[in-house]
């Protein structure tokens, strides 16, 4: 069996003394799965995700992401790791408006310290690897809801995270430009990478995902498969090719 990429270990967080938003939960991912996390809102889901990320920390239990002890992190430190190991793509896509595609995707490796003909290298690889190469010029308003949520999952991958993160993916986009990022999410997952789609839809669990944790009053209340025996994600091309 694979190694764990995510390891929580009875991680508990109350916020201003209210009730607890976790509530001792434990959950392990493994290297290459997809996991969503599903639940209304309010559930703690959203929590959980910014645990994993470095962004809050537990007030009870241990977080590991790769082998990293985010719990413990600091406010540098925190960020040198989600530099390092995970990439996030979020619903409204966070997008520089005054910089080109190209620059937006470019600007990970660049604070990682990466040199700018790399860095611009590998994001253009990435660009055409997702379909949008010949944005890498234009501004993001130019493009559609899609088309950024593309650059936004270009972006993520830029430095080669050991998980991608990415939170109500499609919950910006009309219906058939959030099939596109479920297909998308699906291929990267056949390839090899790590994710963890954040979602209050079913459905897009089932689509782009292999494993389905259900969240509710802080607790996990269900864990197993998200689609059928014998369905198939998609297929970017050659194995490993976005890592």
């Amino acid at each position: 069996m694979t190694e764990p990429v995510i390891d929580l270990s009875e991680v508990s967080r109350r916020h201003d003394g209210g009730p607890p938003a976790l509530d001792r939960v434990s959950l392990t991912v493994r290297r290459g799965e997809a996991v969503a996390v599903v639940g209304p809102s309010g559930s703690g889901k959203s929590t959980l995700l910014h645990l994993i990320a470095g962004l809050d920390r537990p007030d009870e239990g241990t977080v590991t992401v790769d082998g990293v002890r985010v719990d413990r992190l600091g406010e540098a430190g925190s960020a040198l790791y989600r530099r390092a190991k995970v990439g996030m793509v979020f619903q409204f896509f966070h997008l520089l408006d005054d910089l080109t595609v190209l620059d937006n995707v470019v600007l990970p490796a660049r604070l990682a310290g990466a040199a700018r003909g790399a860095a611009r290298r590998r994001a253009t690889e990435l660009l055409e690897l997702l379909g949008i190469g010949r944005h890498g010029g234009a501004l993001p308003g130019r493009l559609s809801g899609g088309e950024r949520q593309r650059v936004a999952v270009a972006r993520a991958l830029m430095n080669r995270p050991a998980l991608l993160l990415a939170d109500e993916p499609t919950g910006a986009l009309d219906t058939a430009a959030g099939q596109d990022v479920s297909r998308l999410l699906s291929e990267l997952h056949a390839e090899g990478q790590t994710v963890v789609v954040v979602t209050h839809d079913p459905a897009l669990a089932r689509s782009c995902t292999d494993r389905t944790v259900r969240i509710a009053d802080g607790r996990i209340v269900e864990d197993g498969p998200s689609r059928a025996a014998g369905a198939e994600p998609g297929s970017l091309g050659a194995p490993e090719a976005v890592r």
